[in-house]
């Protein structure tokens, strides 16, 4: 055999072999990207999709969504209503623990559409959110349980929780510090009733079918 080729050969797969290098180097760099970017909720979505390739290309997805939509941060006649209305949920918190949750949940929720963010269900605002607020995202999913959770089965620590949640969301959409009105304490047999859930339900019924 000619020299020439074999010399050939082997230059040939040494390139295919940096070209591979190269390549996991890239992977490897966008993995760490997206894993400082997204915090916890690349974990998140790593479990979900139950594969990371899968994972990654969803995180981008969403990050290239959330660029085409016009966010913007609320005007100081917008953030005095919302501190406002989100003192009147607290007040309720005292006496109607599970009715404050879902106000809350809705508050955020009004907040996010006056913001920018499109019209969708839980899983898409949670998704969008977690491009812009990635560390808590995990709250807005953990509040978010609690209302859809079995009728009667959150208790009081639960509520409170989801209180505390909703709080952390509500400051870092708003960009200040909530002032807060009242304690999260209620009696130890609140729970969430099935009236609180079935409202819930209706409620998002209504979005699901406004979005046809």
């Amino acid at each position: 055999m000619d020299p020439r080729w074999i010399w050939i050969a082997v230059g040939a797969v040494a390139l295919l072999a940096v070209i591979g290098l190269f390549a996991r180097g890239a992977r490897r760099a966008r993995t760490q990207q997206l894993r400082d970017k997204f915090g916890r909720e690349y974990d998140h979505v790593v479990t979900a999709t139950g594969n990371r390739a899968r994972a990654e290309r969803e995180l981008v997805g969403r990050a290239e969504e959330v660029k085409t939509f016009n966010i913007r941060q609320l005007n100081a006649a917008e953030r005095e209503h919302y501190s406002i209305e989100w003192i009147r949920v607290e007040r309720h918190f005292v006496e109607r623990p599970a009715a404050a949750v879902v106000e809350a949940d809705e508050l955020v929720g009004d907040i996010m559409r006056v913001e920018g963010y499109p019209v969708g269900d839980f899983e898409k605002h949670a998704a969008h959110l977690s491009v812009r607020h990635p560390r808590i995202v995990e709250h807005y999913r953990a509040g978010h349980r609690v209302i859809g959770g079995t009728p009667g089965s959150a208790s009081t620590e639960d509520l409170r929780q989801a209180m505390l949640n909703y709080r952390s969301l509500f400051e870092q959409l708003i960009g200040e510090p909530a002032i807060r009105d009242v304690p999260y304490e209620v009696p130890s047999t609140t729970e969430i009733s099935s009236e609180e859930s079935t409202r819930r339900n209706a409620r998002s019924g209504l979005r699901d079918e406004d979005r046809l």
